[in-house]
C-alpha cells in the first residue's frame, strides 16, 4: 500500500518585491504550519521520505514539519518538479518515485494539490488551503499504478483554530 501527503505551503507574504520562488512565510502562516503538522503527527504513518519545492514558502513550511516530526534530513530533499501549479509534474514526480518508499510527503502549491487530491481521493475538496494537509493511501504497490485512492484524513487550519 502507497501513502501519499499533499501539504499545501503556508501563507505567504506579498510585502516584499521578491520573486515568486521568494516569497517568505507570514507569521500566521508559520503558525499554521505548526498547528497542522503537530495535530497530523499525533496520527501520521512513518514516513519514508520528504519532498520539497524549492519555492521559500513551501521549503520553510516542510521545514516545519521536519522539525515538528523530528525528521532525519538524510531522507528529506528538494525537488524543483514540485514547484507545479498546474499538477502535471508533480503527478509525473509522484508516478517516478522509488517503490521501496511506502509513505511520502510533497510540499508544494495549488491548484496542482487541490487538483491531485480530488483527482487521486475520494472525497471532493473545494480548495486546500494554505498549510492544509491530505492523506491519501493507494492499493497499490507501484507508484506509477496510482490512481482513485482513499482519503484518510485532511487536517485544515481553518479546523484547529
Amino acid at each position: 500500500m502507497k501513502q501519499l501527503i499533499l501539504m499545501r505551503h503556508a501563507k505567504s507574504s506579498w510585502d516584499y518585491e521578491v520573486s515568486d520562488k521568494d516569497r517568505p512565510l507570514l507569521q500566521r502562516g508559520i503558525n499554521d504550519a505548526h498547528l497542522v503538522s503537530k495535530t497530523f503527527k499525533a496520527h501520521a504513518p512513518k514516513l519514508d521520505f520528504i519532498y520539497s519545492s524549492p519555492a521559500i514558502r513551501a521549503l520553510h513550511t516542510s521545514m516545519i514539519f521536519v522539525r515538528n516530526f523530528d525528521y532525519d534530513l538524510a531522507h528529506f530533499r528538494v525537488d524543483k518538479s514540485l514547484y507545479d501549479f498546474s499538477g502535471d509534474s508533480v503527478q509525473r514526480f509522484v508516478e517516478q518515485l522509488d517503490n521501496g518508499l511506502e509513505t511520502v510527503a510533497l510540499f508544494g502549491h495549488n491548484y496542482a494539490f487541490t487538483s491531485l487530491a480530488n483527482a487521486w481521493g475520494d472525497q471532493y475538496i473545494d480548495n486546500v488551503p494554505t498549510a492544509g494537509l491530505v492523506h491519501i493511501t493507494f492499493g497499490v504497490d507501484d507508484w506509477s499504478k496510482i490512481s482513485k485512492g482513499t482519503t484518510k484524513q485532511m487536517v485544515f487550519p481553518k479546523q484547529l483554530r
